[in-house]
């Protein structure tokens, strides 16, 4: 249920991380302090900071999400969850947070592909040898839709941005191999959605 009147509230959001926290939970073991971007609502970070005390958790978005992320934080006012950062993928440079490991929802899709491609090339430099990265939403693979639900949804962004769109898996992972991540783990993920995750290690199990 939606916390405050004033408070932003995805509803899918709500639905989808309980599944989430269950994949990050694994996939973070020996993180230390998680960048997310993208941050929306808020709610992610409080759902994961609450389940993962240990985990350093810093949100980040465009400046005109940080009020809303803000009032999620503050009610919840846990101590592993820092203040939201101002960031765009576009930025140059990102403002510096030390963070081992990165998390993104239901970004890709609405980034145009040359902001995507930024974000990799960005994390490239920006996290470090050992970083593990993972992205949450809709792809598609082999150039196909993964269900009609998808193939819609995908529609439904191109009519209103045609620089956004359902992204291929085959090249999301080259622009994460690019930068030397390895595929982790591809978890299929409720209502046709998949949480990738990518490793910078050699030996970094199959989750």
């Amino acid at each position: 249920m939606p916390g405050g009147r004033d408070k932003p509230f995805s509803e899918a959001c709500e639905r989808n991380q309980g599944p989430i926290l269950e994949v990050l939970r694994q996939a973070f073991t020996g993180t230390r302090k998680v960048l997310e971007i993208g941050s929306g609502t808020g709610q992610h970070a409080v759902h994961i900071g609450r389940h993962l005390p240990d985990l350093i958790w810093q949100p980040s978005d465009r400046a005109e999400h940080l009020p809303g992320i803000r009032l999620w934080l503050e009610q919840a006012a846990l101590p592993n969850l820092l203040a939201p950062l101002a960031l765009d993928v576009n930025d140059d440079p990102w403002p510096a947070t030390g963070a081992d490991a990165l998390f993104t929802a239901n970004t890709l899709h609405i980034m145009s592909w040359d902001e995507v491609g930024t974000l990799f090339r960005k994390l490239g430099a920006y996290l470090p040898p050992d970083a593990v990265v993972a992205a949450y939403g809709p792809f598609n693979y082999g150039g196909r839709h993964s269900s009609e639900s998808n193939a819609r949804f995908d529609l439904m962004l191109r009519e209103r941005d045609p620089l956004s769109g359902i992204r291929d898996f085959e090249a999301v992972d080259a622009l994460a191999r690019a930068q030397g991540f390895v595929l982790a783990a591809d978890h299929a993920m409720p209502a046709n959605n998949r949480t990738l995750v990518w490793a910078r290690v050699e030996d970094w199990r199959l989750l």
